[in-house]
């Protein structure tokens, strides 16, 4: 039996007047992590309801891919952008699926 893929879900809320910038910033990351050696999925949502509420849905095939994904430029030049964009931390979870 192969690996239960490891999903991620990081939900982000932009401070108010950097709905713009944060979404940038985010989407800017889509195109080389989709590219990613273990990358399955990552899928960038914002709420209808409250703009600049983003959330990250991901599927990646081990921890380690994940691992080295945090560690990519593209990651940690976000990271570096977020304490000015953001309202609250990021809330990252991760799971595997049961069912």
């Amino acid at each position: 039996m192969s690996q239960p893929l490891l999903t991620v879900v990081a939900e982000m809320v932009a401070k108010p007047g950097q709905e713009d910038s944060l979404r940038q910033a985010l989407l800017a990351c889509i195109e080389p992590t989709r590219k990613e050696d273990g990358c399955v999925q990552y899928d960038l949502h914002e709420s209808t309801e409250r703009p600049g509420h983003f959330v990250f849905y991901e599927n990646w095939t081990s921890r380690e891919a994940l691992d080295r994904h945090l560690a990519t430029p593209h990651l940690k030049r976000l990271g570096a952008q977020l304490p000015g964009l953001l309202a609250e931390e990021a809330r990252i979870l991760t799971f595997t699926r049961i069912a």
